[in-house]
């Protein structure tokens, strides 16, 4: 990573779900030209298995990954910050880029309900990769 590399933090609540297969995404369309983080003001024991299986579905494996814990330091490191139902839990620092994205929480839902969410996701990544590169 360099000086100007874009980084982007996505944070959920639990970071098992949406935040994941928002950092999946990105980490597989922009490679090393973006740096990924993602965090959760509660995060869960583990990454939910259902947005595993959505993310298998389409090729990316995010098996790996485990919830970590928000901390200001990930925020005051990222260029842009994008939210998703974590409300005021997110510390805001001026200079951030900071977007909320509206998307249903998957946690308990099944396969069939995630995918349009695991989709919807991809097409705000695109995007967004499209104006950070």
């Amino acid at each position: 990573m360099t000086a100007t590399t874009p980084s982007v933090l996505f944070v959920c609540v639990h970071n098992a779900g949406r935040s994941q297969m928002a950092a999946g995404f990105l980490r597989e369309l922009a490679g090393d030209r973006i740096e990924v983080r993602s965090a959760g003001s509660l995060p869960a024991d583990r990454i939910n298995p259902v947005a595993v299986e959505a993310m298998a579905e389409v090729g990316i494996d995010i098996t790996a990954e485990q919830p970590k814990v928000l901390t200001v330091d990930a925020v005051k490191a990222s260029d842009v910050v994008i939210t998703m139902g974590c409300g005021d839990a997110c510390p805001i620092f001026p200079g951030k880029r900071y977007e909320d994205w509206t998307l249903e929480d998957p946690a308990g839902l099944g396969i069939e309900a995630v995918r349009p969410i695991r989709d919807d996701i991809r097409t705000r990544i695109e995007t967004l990769v499209g104006e950070l590169t």
